[in-house]
């Protein structure tokens, strides 16, 4: 018979359908005996009344293979209101070792519950609830694509095998290639640049590797990034509104086609400002606000700290109504090589997206005059004649219109948006510095 999947059985009342999945959960109570079975569509109750059909079943455990095929009632009790009766089991797979964590209760997400939650991860990833968070991280990136697409930007792939960290900075990986010493990319931030010379309006989804000594609530050592660069802007705000529209558009989206898994996940309810802006502060008047709310002093800092950050974003929440809000004009001394500088200002064109207390993303104006560029990147102290700058140089050589763009951390969009307390719980199978496996 014609597989049917889980979800469509309420549709067939009355008929007698073949579904095929896993055992999920037993509840074995004398003459009524029902067992769930999972599937990628859902769950479906079954009742299994015959000795000779519950005897296929004995010793076998959670995660076994089966096809079951039996006749659709209605029963508003059951999950999808409808179950299968007078139940034939085929075991296709048979599992007899007992698992070692419960598939089918809740599976905990405290800190010091962490290590069992990815060590078990496998396992764990079965759990409905736990599936939830996964399907809404897919289709955030599916949603930013539709956006993106839409505008016109071309997605591309970039290696992240390089022959050197040209960017500067200790925290890459290394690794033998070939008898060459090559690095794991940090961000495809080259790349993405050059190829402004070719389509204007480019994007890149891909992994990025950090090589960073942290072991916090927000740091990975391997993370999904979105990359964005965009040419002939008029200037910073032109990009500063692309993003902020684009993490709108997408955060509306998810909470609008999965309202219910968010709910059932206790997400935060979403607040996005009336007018359809990301409200933008300055670092300054960030240092200032905050200086003078908590009677701490950051104003001498060129960044803001982890709890300006919280701060301003608790204050957008609750004054402004939004969940986002833009950091920008970061102090000339924060400034790397290629972004465009405000001499006369003292500034660096820069901003910062915060979303519910954590930076989501970094998006600065690029500078794009070949003899200006040559010039900061002396002043950073860079050799100019490096092999790992030719290719890039040549794109700036060769003509670049003023663009710019972000590096947006996928991660830390899905933790935030579905109020997660860790970065590493929203990622399948992480890596920090403590992990390696699974």
């Amino acid at each position: 018979m014609t597989r049917t999947l889980v979800r469509e059985v309420p549709a067939k009342i009355g008929e007698t359908v073949t579904v095929r999945g896993w055992l999920h959960k037993k509840r074995l109570m004398g003459g009524l005996n029902f067992i769930t079975l999972r599937d990628r569509s859902g769950l479906v109750q079954t009742l299994i009344d015959s000795g000779d059909e519950l005897e296929k079943l004995r010793g076998l455990q959670i995660g076994t293979v089966l096809a079951l095929t039996g006749m659709v009632v209605a029963d508003e009790r059951a999950s999808g209101g409808a179950e299968l009766h007078d139940v034939v089991v085929e075991v296709e797979m048979p599992v007899t070792d007992e698992p070692p964590i419960e598939v089918d209760k809740p599976i905990s997400h405290k800190s010091e519950h962490l290590d069992t939650l990815f060590e078990n991860r496998v396992l764990n990833i079965r759990n409905v609830n736990e599936q939830r968070i996964f399907k809404i991280r897919a289709d955030l990136t599916r949603y930013i694509r539709a956006f993106l697409n839409d505008k016109e930007f071309i997605e591309i792939d970039t290696p992240k095998l390089l022959a050197e960290a040209t960017e500067g900075g200790a925290e890459v990986f290394k690794l033998d290639y070939f008898g060459k010493t090559a690095t794991l990319a940090q961000s495809p931030q080259f790349y993405k640049q050059i190829m402004v010379g070719a389509f204007e309006r480019v994007y890149e989804i891909g992994h990025s590797y950090r090589a960073e000594p942290s072991a916090t609530t927000r740091h990975l050592t391997e993370l999904t990034m979105l990359d964005i660069e965009m040419g002939f802007v008029e200037g910073h705000d032109e990009v500063l509104d692309m993003v902020g529209d684009m993490t709108q558009y997408t955060l509306k989206r998810v909470y609008d086609e999965h309202a219910d898994d968010l709910r059932i996940l206790n997400a935060p309810e979403l607040k996005l400002a009336a007018d359809g802006k990301v409200p933008r502060f300055t670092i300054s008047e960030i240092h200032d606000m905050y200086t003078k709310a908590t009677k701490t002093d950051t104003t001498q800092e060129k960044d803001l700290i982890p709890d300006e950050e919280r701060w301003i974003s608790d204050y957008a929440r609750k004054q402004l109504g939004t969940d986002l809000v833009y950091a920008v004009r970061f102090p000339i001394e924060a400034a790397k090589f290629y972004h465009k500088l405000d001499i006369e200002d003292g500034t660096v064109m820069w901003g910062d997206l915060l979303f519910r207390g954590l930076e989501i993303s970094t998006v600065p104006l690029r500078e794009n005059n070949y003899n200006q560029m040559i010039a900061q990147m002396k002043q950073a102290g860079l050799d100019v004649e490096h092999d790992g700058f030719k290719y890039y140089l040549q794109a700036f050589k060769f003509g670049l219109p003023q663009h710019g763009g972000c590096g947006f951390g996928i991660d830390r969009l899905v933790q935030k948006t579905i109020g997660l307390a860790n970065v590493k719980e929203a990622t399948l199978f992480p890596r920090d510095i403590n992990r390696l496996t699974p």
